[in-house]
């Protein structure tokens, strides 16, 4: 027998499979026609845009020219002008020049003219002036005389004045006050209470203390009238110093009433009366210049 020989199966292709390859291939094909038509498109056009570059070029080559041949002609003409103008600017200035000259001799002499008449009026007001000076001076001199005149006047005054206050003074008594303290002077009227006030050795205040009902103040103190008799020229006050009252009773005319003070210290405050009225009494008081502790 002979052997028997084993053939394997073909497999059979589906219709469906060939069918997809089958179109697959046509839309290849189609599309590579469609590329090559749309290439030779595009190859045309791009001649197209390169013949209307080219034109394009020309005519701006051919424009440049016209614009610069224009260009030049308009430069040449600005020179000519540019030179004519230069010609006719020279021309006005030799003709101004002339004319120049002539206003600044005339400006020069106006003002040769105006300087001499403003140096006559400086000279005639200086003149001027120099007479014042001279009957100011004339003037001043005679005040100063005046003047010398009044002050050895015046010297006289002050001589006579200073003679009759050392009279005065020399003529002022130093009495015991109530006290028993020795007094400084003792002034009796206003004369001699303007002399110790010019002496400067102790402050001096005017008194005029009427009767009321409410004491009233002098410096640091305060004085309260009780009592009046003009005829026999006494009265009787009341003193508030540093809060402590004092009845200083039936003290007659040019009387020192002494009282001390904290702020006098150890010298006596003294109240001089010089006057007595019916309800008045007149004077000073008188208070240490320098404070003394006690």
């Amino acid at each position: 027998m002979s052997p028997t020989t084993y053939t394997e199966p073909q497999p059979q292709r589906s219709p469906l499979l060939t069918a997809l390859v089958a179109g697959a291939i046509i839309a290849l094909v189609a599309a590579n026609i469609y590329l090559y038509i749309q290439i030779s498109h595009l190859q045309t056009d791009l001649a197209k845009m390169g013949e209307t570059m080219k034109a394009g070029l020309t005519n701006l080559r051919d424009a440049s020219s016209v614009t610069t041949a224009a260009q030049q002609r308009h430069l040449e003409t600005l020179k000519e002008e540019l030179e004519a103008a230069r010609t006719s600017l020279h021309d006005q200035a030799r003709t101004m020049s002339a004319q120049a000259k002539a206003e600044a001799t005339a400006r020069a002499e106006q003002l040769a003219r105006q300087i001499e008449a403003e140096q006559a009026k400086v000279q005639q007001q200086v003149s001027s002036e120099i007479s014042d000076v001279k009957q100011s001076a004339t003037a001043a001199n005679t005040k100063i005389a005046d003047v010398s005149t009044d002050v050895g006047n015046v010297k006289t005054q002050v001589s006579a004045t200073q003679a009759e206050l050392q009279k005065t003074i020399a003529d002022l008594k130093s009495v015991t006050g109530d006290l028993g303290v020795q007094s400084g002077l003792v002034a009796t009227n206003g004369k001699e209470l303007a002399a110790l006030k010019r002496l400067g050795e102790r402050n001096y205040i005017d008194i005029k203390l009427g009767k009321t009902k409410k004491a009233q103040r002098f410096g640091d103190i305060t004085l309260l009238l009780k009592n009046v008799d003009a005829k026999k020229n006494r009265y009787t006050v009341e003193v508030m110093a540093d809060d402590k009252l004092t009845e200083k009773k039936d003290k007659s005319i040019n009387e020192p009433v002494q009282f001390y003070t904290s702020k006098g210290g150890r010298l006596p405050y003294e109240l001089v009366i010089n006057q007595v009225g019916k309800n008045e009494i007149v004077g000073y008081l008188s208070t240490p210049k320098e404070t003394v502790a006690r």
